[in-house]
């Protein structure tokens, strides 16, 4: 119980891979309800995993094999680490549902897994976005990210 007496929802676990590292990061930063981004921590009475994923398939492309934009190899996956059988149900729900809505020109390559291992980013690649905006990578590829989530998801951002 928290000091209100209502129940405290236990924080729930998102690991995504979904290309660059500083991209995702700048991105689940800015949504109410995620307190922590190496692997995304969130409050689930806040945001819930569906909206994770809605976010997480507007900022990537899921169609490319190993690669985002001109950044390739397997560490640009697209991936989705599941903890929980909730979590896998979901994530494979809403591939479905996109795939038959047919919002990409091709079929979603995006791997679904249990995880089994998490390595986190170096400290050097923490806060890039946040301290690097004026570098062409940040104003070139994760302002128009930034931008499509403030024009798309706008009611699942954090009060500034």
């Amino acid at each position: 119980m928290n000091q209100k007496g209502a129940k405290q929802e236990e924080r729930q676990v998102a690991p995504l891979g979904g290309g660059c590292f500083w991209c995702l990061e700048a991105v689940f930063n800015a949504l109410d309800g995620v307190e922590e981004v190496e692997q995304i921590t969130y409050d689930p009475s806040i945001i819930d995993h569906r909206d994770l994923l809605e976010v997480y398939f507007t900022i990537h492309d899921p169609t490319t094999l190993n690669r985002q934009g001109a950044d390739v190899g397997t560490q640009y996956r697209s991936a989705i680490f599941y903890h929980t059988p909730e979590q896998e149900r979901v994530t494979r729900k809403i591939i479905a549902e996109l795939e038959e809505a047919e919002v990409w020109e091709d079929p979603i390559v995006t791997q679904v897994e249990p995880l089994e291992a998490f390595y986190p980013a170096e400290d050097y690649h923490r806060d890039y976005y946040e301290r690097h905006k004026g570098l062409p990578y940040c104003r070139l590829v994760i302002t128009p990210k930034m931008a499509k989530l403030r024009k798309e998801h706008l009611d699942k951002l954090r009060a500034r």
